[in-house]
């Protein structure tokens, strides 16, 4: 390609910084999440709603019910993913230096995955067993 018809600048050429191409992947997902997580959230409502003034072993045997542990697990998955992007974009936009925003990318990553992950195992163990 010759060079004096490119619309680069002339530190984007050194820089080599392109389009990265996940914009619009990340914001499919966003709203993706953000739409599976309305019918979601009001399964999550009524179940808890339900469990107004029951006790343990009641409540046990809602989550426990496949149709009540599936949408509750399928809740915290989305809801996981929809706000490790949200968190995603908020420090890619506000933290400009590289060391801390790759290190908080990082740490929201793997808080994403731990509360995603114990949310399900809980679900889990109050379906299989304690």
């Amino acid at each position: 390609m010759d060079t004096t018809q490119s619309m680069k600048t002339p530190l984007k050429r050194v820089r080599g910084l392109g389009s990265a191409k996940s914009g619009t992947d990340h914001f499919w997902k966003q709203r993706l999440t953000a739409l599976a997580g309305v019918p979601l959230t009001i399964v999550m409502v009524a179940v808890a709603i339900a469990l107004v003034g029951k006790d343990a072993t009641a409540a046990k045997a809602v989550v426990s019910h496949p149709l009540v542990a599936i949408p509750v697990i399928l809740f915290f998955v989305s809801t996981m993913i929809h706000m490790r992007i949200g968190m995603q974009v908020i420090i890619e936009d506000y933290v400009h230096e590289e060391g801390p925003k790759v290190l908080l990318l990082a740490l929201n990553t793997f808080f994403s995955i731990a509360v995603g992950l114990a949310g399900i195992f809980a679900v889990l163990k109050l379906s299989f067993g304690a």
